[in-house]
């Protein structure tokens, strides 16, 4: 857990909740995925979703016997809440930092684990565009020492990744960057 959380709420389980449902609001979560995620128990999963509900943080909807939480993106605080999620697990540097030093970037891709918003350690980024291969393993090394986490990188041009389109279609994903054309 990093501290930008943990000094203003001492529930872990709350936090973990937060931290995976925030960091990709388009995704949902059920009760027993997250007990077994966290490994707690799901009357203490319950407790939690049930006061971030109540809150307005969630959002439940039912899906035959289950119900799905998600992030409620349309909570006043919301805006605030992803960007501490964001900040909490490095992403914020992680994006600067390939901006500002890989070259020609078209897109980043967050894939699997983070992108359904599990903190699991290892970061796995999509990069399309004109890559600097010499300045990716560097700063790849200093942002790993920066967040605490593992990053591992797949560098597609943007043909390669037109192509390789389906492959990744049945696989989590987030998009955290693309380029803004000039108007």
């Amino acid at each position: 857990m990093d501290s930008i959380f943990s000094g203003l709420i001492t529930s872990k389980t709350r936090i973990r909740i937060l931290m995976r449902l925030f960091l990709n609001p388009d995704r949902h979560a059920y009760l027993r995925e997250l007990a077994g995620e966290f490994q707690a128990s799901p009357s203490q999963v319950r407790e939690e979703l049930q006061q971030l509900n109540d809150a307005g943080l969630l959002e439940r909807e039912k899906e035959g016997r289950q119900i799905n939480y998600r992030a409620n993106s349309n909570h006043p605080l919301f805006p605030e809440l992803h960007s501490m999620v964001r900040k909490a697990l490095g992403m914020d540097r992680i994006l600067d930092s390939i901006i500002e030093r890989l070259g020609n970037l078209e897109q980043a891709w967050l894939i699997d684990d983070y992108a359904e918003g599990k903190d699991t350690g290892l970061i796995d980024l999509v990069l399309v565009g004109d890559i600097h291969q010499e300045n990716l393993g560097d700063l790849v090394a200093k942002t790993e020492r920066y967040i605490g986490r593992k990053i591992r990188t797949l560098v597609l041009s943007s043909s390669e990744y037109r192509d390789l389109g389906p492959t990744f279609a049945g696989r989590p994903q987030f998009l955290l960057w693309h380029k803004q054309e000039p108007v």
